[in-house]
């Protein structure tokens, strides 16, 4: 053929100029490949020297940090720190904690010490990196960065704070896993502590219903705090995740624990307590979730019950009062969720105890989550229903609720309500 024919030339080698263009096209992508591998490289050293710099600072120095951005990136003062030269810029203020990073920094491997923790499956995200949650973003007082295990919280799926007190009565153990199995099944993401009691049991509660939880800790996220939360935490790494903004090896102390209660609440679009005493340090969540913006929901209690006395008060200030999970799924999704909503709702009417019948069914309503004793359960009873029934059988059913895990005997004669999820 000629080249008039094949309305093509060739080049020196013989090849046709659509080949010298093909071949053009992908040395450039190559090209665009192996830049994008190299930025990705870059930005991966640059959190090395972030880690760095989490780890020389120290935790609870969040200003003299802040103070540190004046000088320059991560890396810039990585080298001014090991130079010696960064003692000579900061104020007297901050002169010792300078020489404490130059003293952390000797023989720091950088990059190594990073890649080891990306071994052990540790993860730091920074605010200007896409995976950074987007509801965290727009919070006062950030985080510039965080650590976290497992996996982070979708932006596109509604987040509830499930908290409260740590030594919770059986009312609030109940309607915390009532709650946290409904967020779950109506597809909403639980966000809490993994603190004892109902941060603890709203979570495993909604992983068990195969939803998702994330954990955000005190600690730095290789530490399970506390111990008796072991089995959450392993559940948390394989199935949800755990956050937070300290380095690993961050052991938990009690002043890292109000500012990562921002965090609990800024990653949420709504927060629930559970159960709280008037002076609970539950309230510091909530206090910083009004700042934000987010909505605030109580678990009403009687007046006379230590553990409801802040759940009560948040109501009279305005707080949406939480009676039950349909009700704060309703106005958590609104027109969006009524599928899930909907289901989720008749899932949890399928777990109430309505199979039981006769006098065990009429006994198991009566029953308190405070323990009564059988005189007084007689009396409601009978006022309850009109009808009398004699104390031995009353023993005898109240006996055979309790071997059924329905009910729990307390001192004797004392009989309450316990309830299977």
């Amino acid at each position: 053929m000629t080249e008039e024919k094949t309305g093509k030339s060739t080049g020196r080698s013989g090849e046709t100029e659509e080949d010298e263009a093909k071949e053009k096209v992908k040395m450039t992508g190559t090209a665009a490949v192996e830049s994008a591998g190299a930025a990705e490289t870059v930005a991966e050293e640059e959190k090395a020297y972030i880690h760095w710099l989490y780890q020389a600072v120290g935790v609870g120095s969040r200003g003299f940090l802040r103070s540190l951005a004046a000088f320059g990136t991560p890396r810039e003062l990585y080298r001014l720190t090991v130079s010696g030269a960064l003692s000579e810029k900061v104020s007297e203020r901050y002169g010792k904690k300078a020489a404490k990073m130059a003293e952390f920094s000797k023989g720091y491997d950088v990059i190594g010490m990073y890649e080891r923790m990306r071994e052990r499956g540790i993860f730091l995200v920074t605010e200007d990196e896409p995976q950074f949650p987007e509801r965290l973003s727009r919070i006062p007082d950030k985080p510039y960065a965080i650590y976290f295990a497992g996996r982070l919280p979708q932006a596109e799926k509604k987040a509830v704070a499930v908290i409260g007190a740590r030594e919770c009565t059986a009312y609030g153990r109940y309607m915390a896993e009532q709650f946290g199995a409904a967020f779950a099944k109506a597809g909403i993401q639980v966000i809490s502590g993994m603190a004892r009691g109902i941060d603890g049991i709203g979570q495993t509660a909604a992983l068990k219903e195969g939803g998702y939880s994330l954990g955000v800790l005190g600690c730095g996220v290789d530490i399970c705090y506390p111990r008796d939360n072991r089995a959450l935490y392993e559940t948390l790494l394989a199935e949800g995740g755990v956050c937070s903004e300290y380095p690993p090896g961050t052991e938990p102390r009690a002043v890292l624990f109000p500012p990562r209660n921002r965090i609990i609440s800024g990653l949420c679009d709504a927060v629930l307590v559970v159960e709280a005493r008037e002076k609970s340090g539950t309230l510091i969540t909530v206090d910083m979730a009004l700042e934000q913006g987010r909505e605030v929901y109580a678990l009403p209690g009687r007046a006379t019950d230590p553990l409801s006395g802040g759940c009560n008060r948040l109501i009279r200030q305005g707080a949406g009062l939480a009676a039950s999970p349909e009700e704060v799924l309703e106005e958590i999704m609104g027109g969006a969720g009524k599928g899930s909503f909907a289901a989720a709702k008749g899932q949890a009417v399928q777990g109430r105890l309505v199979f039981l019948e006769g006098v065990q069914g009429e006994l198991w309503e009566i029953l308190d989550f405070n323990p009564l004793p059988a005189q007084e359960l007689q009396r409601r009873y009978e006022e309850k229903y009109g009808k009398t029934v004699a104390l031995p059988v009353m023993f005898k059913e109240l006996l055979e609720l309790c071997a059924g895990g329905y009910a729990g005997q307390v001192g004797g004669g004392y009989f309450m309500r316990i309830m299977k999820t």
